[in-house]
Formats: structure tokens, sequence, C-alpha cells
């Protein structure tokens, strides 16, 4: 099963924007881990600007952000496989030990959909 990683970290921590050399060569030592053991699919981090589109109905809203409602925000994510949430959460828990010198940071685990999981939703 693929499991998305998603680290979320506080906007207004410099230290969560800034990667530097230690932090680098953490994640790739646990990106090489997961590389070794067939878990690994993709990671990326993201930049802080963005925007967000939102809708209300039929309006349509784009403004930037992504930040504007949240103190925590996504700063990237490790796509993964794994064969069960609790061996996904044991990687996320390795994971977040890459972060050292972040304050705060939460890793978000979440399976990602197959087809065999929309095709119930599918109409026939």
């Amino acid at each position: 099963m693929r499991y998305m990683l998603i680290h979320r970290v506080n906007e207004d921590d410099p230290a969560s924007w800034a990667p530097n050399p230690e932090l680098i060569s953490r994640m790739e030592g646990f990106i090489g881990k997961l590389n070794a053991s067939g878990a690994f699919l993709t990671a990326d981090g993201v930049l802080k600007a963005g925007s967000v589109v939102r809708r209300s109905g039929t309006a349509v809203k784009a403004i930037d952000g992504p930040f504007a409602e949240a103190k925590e925000v996504v700063g990237g994510f490790v796509m993964i496989n794994a064969k069960d949430l609790a061996e996904a959460t044991a990687i996320a828990e390795e994971y977040i030990t890459c972060f050292a010198g972040v304050e705060e940071m939460s890793v978000e685990v979440r399976q990602v959909a197959e087809m065999e999981d929309i095709e119930p939703y599918l109409a026939k």
C-alpha cells in the first residue's frame, strides 16, 4: 500500500524553511535507507510562497498563501510503500527525527487511495 507522509511545520519558524547541511545529510540517509528497503517512492519539500484556490458554491477565488488560516503548514512529503498503517507510522517516526532543530512539527500519515478503493463509488 502507498502512504504519504506529510510533514507540517510552523509557518513562522525560520528553521522550517532553511534546510541546513545536517538536515540534508539526515534526509539523504533516511531516503537511502527507504530506497534500499524498497519502501521509497518519491519525496519533495515545498517552498513557503504559494496560493490557495477556494470554492464556495460556484464562486472560485485565488488568494495568496497558502497559509491564510493555519499556523502549521505543509513543508513537504515522502511517498512510501508500507504493508500497513503501523509500518507507515513507524517510518514516519523515523522521518520526523530528520528535522532536529525544528521546534514544532508533525508528520501526517495518510494511505493513498488505489483504484480498488474508488471502484465501489463509480457509477455502473
